[in-house]
C-alpha cells in the first residue's frame, strides 16, 4: 500500500472515534461513515463526537464524513469496521458497491451473531475478499486512554506482512506503539473472548469477591482462552503476548472497560436489560458469550470452558449469579 492509500472508518462509537483520532496523526483525509445525521452535523459544526470521546477535537478539513456507507466504501482503499457485532450485519446489508479489491480491517470486538462467523470470514465468504486482504486490530488499548493520549499498544494481524505493517504505520504515533502478527484468526477470537472474561470479572466484583479471587479468575481465563483458540485454529502462538494476555488484563481490570462495568451491574443484581439500558453502550461480551458457547457446543469434542459456561448460565439461562459463581470457584485453580 502506498502513501496515497485512503483510509476510512465505519462506526461512530468510542473505539471508532479513537481510531479516527489515530489516523488523523498520519493521514491528510480520513473517510468516516456513521448512521446518525445528527452526529455527522454535530462533528462538522462543533468538531467533536457528541456522544463518545467528546474531549477529542478534530480538524474537520481532515474528515470526509458521510451517512452513506457506499460513498465511503467506494472512496477508500482500506475499510476499518468498528460497528458493534450485533449491528454490523444490518449495516453491511446496505453495501451495494464492489469492495472485493479493498483491504478490510476488523476492529469489531465480536463475531457475527447471525452466522457464528468471524468478521473476517464473513467478508471473505460474502464479499469475496481474499484472506490476505483481511486484517484485525487488537489491543490492549482503551479508547478513553487514546483520547487522553496515554501510551497504548496495538497489534495488527494480517496474512500479508506488508499490509499489516502499512496499517500499523498509519495508526502509530508518539502515544500509539504498534506491532504486527500473522495470527489473524487467533487474535480475532481473543478479541472476542476477552470481553466475556471481563464480564466474569465484573460479576465477581459485583458479588463482592476480592483481588485474590480476581487474580485466580484472570489466570484461569487466559488458560481457557488458550484452549478455545487452539481448538478453533491450531498454530504456534504465544498466548502471553499483549494481543492476548495484555488485552485480557486491561479489559478485565480497567475502570474504562464497559464489559467489566456490565458484569459488575449484573453481579449487583441488575437484569441484563436494565444494565444495558443504564449503560447506554454496547457490551460486546454479552453477544460474544452466546457465540462462544454455541461454537463450543457444535464441536464433537467440547473444550472445557467453565468461565464462559458460567457467564452464559447467568446471562442467557437466568441463573442466580451468586450460586453460579459459588460452583465456579470449585472449578478454578
Amino acid at each position: 500500500m502506498s502513501n496515497t492509500t485512503k483510509y476510512a472508518v465505519f462506526g461512530a462509537g468510542s473505539w471508532a472515534t479513537a481510531i479516527v483520532k489515530m489516523l488523523c496523526e498520519n493521514q491528510d483525509e480520513i473517510g468516516w461513515y456513521m448512521r446518525s445525521v445528527y452526529t455527522k452535523e454535530h462533528i462538522l459544526k462543533e468538531k467533536h463526537n457528541p456522544s463518545y470521546l467528546s474531549s477529542v477535537e478534530f480538524h474537520t478539513e481532515q474528515l470526509k464524513l458521510s451517512n452513506d456507507i457506499n460513498e465511503i466504501a467506494d472512496w477508500a482503499d482500506v475499510l476499518i469496521f468498528v460497528i458493534p457485532s450485533a449491528f454490523i450485519h444490518g449495516e453491511l446489508e446496505k453495501l451495494s458497491t464492489d469492495i472485493s479489491t479493498k483491504t478490510i480491517v476488523s476492529a469489531v470486538k465480536g463475531i457475527m451473531p447471525e452466522t457464528g462467523k468471524l468478521v473476517g470470514e464473513h467478508f471473505h465468504d460474502e464479499y469475496n475478499i481474499p484472506f490476505e486482504n483481511i486484517a484485525v486490530i487488537a489491543g490492549p488499548c482503551h479508547a478513553e486512554e487514546v483520547a487522553l493520549e496515554r501510551l497504548s499498544y496495538l497489534t495488527i494481524a494480517c496474512d500479508d506482512a506488508k499490509k499489516a505493517q502499512a496499517i500499523a504505520d498509519n495508526l502509530s504515533s508518539d502515544y500509539i506503539k504498534t506491532k504486527t502478527s500473522d495470527d489473524v484468526i487467533g487474535i480475532e477470537y481473543a478479541v472476542m473472548l476477552k470481553n466475556i472474561y471481563a464480564i466474569a470479572a465484573g460479576i465477581a466484583h459485583g458479588l463482592g469477591y476480592g483481588d485474590n479471587f480476581q487474580s485466580v479468575l484472570m489466570s484461569n481465563s487466559i488458560r481457557e482462552m488458550k484452549r478455545f483458540i487452539k481448538k478453533m485454529h491450531k498454530m504456534k502462538r504465544n498466548i502471553n503476548n499483549s494481543a492476548y494476555l495484555g488485552d485480557l488484563l486491561v479489559t478485565g481490570y480497567s475502570i474504562f472497560s464497559r464489559n467489566r462495568m456490565f458484569g459488575n451491574m449484573i453481579g449487583k443484581g441488575y437484569t441484563v436489560k436494565s444494565a444495558q439500558m443504564e449503560m447506554n453502550m454496547v457490551a460486546e461480551g454479552y453477544y460474544a458469550t452466546k457465540s462462544a458457547f454455541e461454537l463450543n457446543k457444535k464441536n464433537k469434542k467440547k473444550t472445557q470452558l467453565p468461565i464462559i459456561n458460567a457467564v452464559h448460565d447467568i446471562l442467557y439461562e437466568g441463573k442466580d449469579a451468586k450460586k453460579v459463581f459459588k460452583k465456579l470457584t470449585d472449578k478454578l485453580d
